[in-house]
């Protein structure tokens, strides 16, 4: 089913924007995980609306609530599940959305799929649904830190035409989360958010590029074949709203150079372990990690829903205009971090499960 990802840690999301609530339902985590509400609400907090001048106004606490899985501050082995109450919706600003197709939402292809659709604040085809995503994130960052060390990080690195200049080894957290636009770049950080505040106060919209690096990841993580881990990855971060390009490592750039410019060449490290001089590969090869970071990269669109005025048709299939209403992000990218984050998290605890349970029975 759409709603569902995952092999070992699963996760089902549900919920609509403007229903009344949204949350998702884990499975599969292991127990005597320590983790609290509070732990949770830090990631949450950064993916909420309301944060800043560049995001949208909506005015939501996003307070969760672990409703199950969870008993004196360890999870249980059980289903896990967590909700989100909605609390500031404003349907009557999607009056009009009812009958008019947003020019390249979901509109259209929901209504050609099923028939129906909640129009209000796009239902499940709104970013909303990603609280769920954000809040598992939280959890399998939590086991992949304690089990392994692994630390994810993302921030934006471009915006239009603006590009931000970040060491992938020493970026920090708090580099990223110094300024509203999260990006480590102070200098290009105001740039960006300088021109987000212009494209907002034009009732238009930007798209960019999110960068994400996982350091301290195990050698073996990931399946030959068709689960190869850079295509889990894909598929993770590519089932975001807005999503519109993935790369990692070298990525397109890759494709201008010789193979002997490309390659990765191995050495022994002083401690007699197998590393890469350069890491085009982005920390995968054959599909499996060979313990260098990964680097990935995410293209998002400009938000589709913009207050300017465009052509379009309507439900009855007459051409018509639209100047959306409602409360929308001029520019997905600063929300847009921790909710990539997660999705990384997601994939690499469910391989890291998998990997245990296939290879360590024969190594032990």
């Amino acid at each position: 089913m759409s709603s569902n990802f995952g092999t070992l840690f699963r996760i089902s999301t549900f919920g609509e924007s403007h229903g009344g609530g949204v949350g998702v339902v884990i499975d599969g985590c292991p127990p005597l995980i320590e983790i609290s509400a509070e732990e949770i609400q830090v990631e949450l907090n950064r993916r909420k609306p309301g944060q800043s001048k560049i995001t949208t106004p909506r005015n939501e606490s996003d307070l969760c609530e672990i409703v199950s899985g969870v008993f004196e501050g360890k999870t249980l082995g059980t289903p896990i599940a967590i909700l989100v109450r909605n609390k500031d919706a404003r349907s009557s600003d999607y009056d009009e959305m009812a009958v008019k197709y947003r020019p390249s939402h979901a509109d259209a292809t929901y209504d050609a799929k099923y028939g129906i659709r909640n129009w209000q604040g796009g239902g499940r085809s709104s970013a909303r649904e990603t609280i769920g995503r954000v809040a598992a994130g939280a959890i399998a960052k939590k086991i992949l830190n304690q089990v392994a060390g692994v630390e994810i990080i993302a921030y934006v690195k471009s915006i239009k035409n603006l590009e931000a200049i970040v060491d992938e080894h020493s970026v920090t957290l708090e580099q990223v989360e110094s300024n509203m636009v999260r990006c480590p770049d102070a200098e290009c950080a105001q740039k960006m958010i300088d021109l987000i505040d212009d494209i907002r106060r034009e009732k238009d919209s930007l798209g960019g590029v999110v960068e994400c690096v996982v350091r301290n990841v195990p050698k073996g993580l990931g399946e030959p074949v068709f689960d190869k881990l850079e295509a889990d990855l894909a598929k993770a971060v590519m089932s975001l709203p807005a999503t519109k390009g993935f790369e990692i490592g070298s990525g397109f750039q890759g494709t201008t150079l010789t193979g002997s410019q490309h390659n990765d060449e191995f050495y022994l490290d002083e401690q007699g372990n197998t590393r890469t001089k350069t890491n085009r590969s982005g920390g995968i090869q054959g599909g499996i990690t060979n313990g260098e970071n990964i680097v990935l990269r995410i293209a998002f669109k400009p938000t589709a829903t913009i207050g300017k005025e465009q052509n379009t048709v309507s439900k009855e299939g007459e051409e018509t205009t639209l100047a959306a209403k409602g409360r929308h992000d001029p520019c997905v990218l600063p929300r847009a971090v921790p909710m990539v984050e997660a999705m990384v998290a997601l994939v690499l605890c469910d391989h890291l499960l998998r990997h245990h349970a296939q290879c360590n029975l024969i190594k032990n």
